[in-house]
């Protein structure tokens, strides 16, 4: 009797390992699509000629880029400070008082329902290597991963590029029409079917429900957007 082959299915795990980008693509996108769409909006209310809404959205847009290429740029640098202040202050405690270091370490392991000895070696092993004893600490005691070196440059670019095509989108409607008025029903609802499909495959990388996701994104989207717009409309 021949036994058939057991079909052995190996199980591999799926984990997002860009999260840093999606996270700078949806806050670059997000604000794109709603911002300059609202300065449009408003506009829109207040002059005649699709061309002046055109020079002040792209004036906006440009401008958009820069500061929040240089937010994401600012809030990367800062990361990486605080982790190399947080990681010389590990050092300075492995070397100026290692027993209280270590006992943190039990600590920690304890919170998993390691047993005292178990503890105790496990701890007596992780301090042979200070080097790999600190950056134990960095990760379990303060819950801090090393960041990208890269990570501040890439923020900015990603975020202001995100940025640039996000706000382009509503703003594109005033190119093919002929007032205003056509512009910003246009606009309107090519930014709702935007924020929709931005909202849906948002949901869909980061494995969450596609659907909730994509009507979730665009209410918060349109409701900033119609925000923005009451306020433009009330300043003009």
């Amino acid at each position: 009797m021949i036994k058939e082959p057991i079909n052995l299915e190996i199980h591999k795990e799926q984990h997002l390992k860009s999260s840093d980008f999606i996270t700078d693509v949806v806050i670059g996108m997000s604000d794109g699509l709603t911002v300059p769409f609202a300065l449009a909006a408003g506009l829109s209310t207040a002059v005649s000629n699709n061309s002046i809404i055109i020079t002040a959205g792209i004036a906006e847009i440009v401008a958009g880029c820069i500061a929040m290429g240089l937010g994401g740029y600012l809030a990367g640098k800062t990361e990486q400070e605080h982790y190399q202040s947080e990681l010389q202050r590990e050092h300075g405690e492995v070397e100026s008082v290692p027993e209280r270091e270590m006992e943190e370490v039990k600590e920690i392991f304890a919170a998993y329902g390691i047993s005292e000895s178990g503890q105790n070696m496990l701890a007596k092993e992780l301090a042979t290597d200070k080097a790999k004893w600190v950056n134990f600490m960095m990760k379990f005691e303060l819950g801090l991963e090393k960041p990208n070196v890269n990570r501040a440059r890439n923020s900015a670019l990603t975020i202001g590029i995100a940025y640039f095509i996000g706000g382009l989108l509503p703003l594109s409607a005033y190119f093919f029409t002929n007032t205003p008025e056509e512009g910003l029903i246009v606009s309107a609802v090519f930014t709702t079917i935007c924020l929709f499909i931005f909202g849906y495959f948002k949901s869909k990388v980061t494995s969450q429900p596609a659907l909730k996701g994509a009507l979730k994104v665009t209410m918060i989207g349109l409701i900033a957007a119609a925000a923005a717009f009451g306020i433009a409309k009330l300043m003009s």
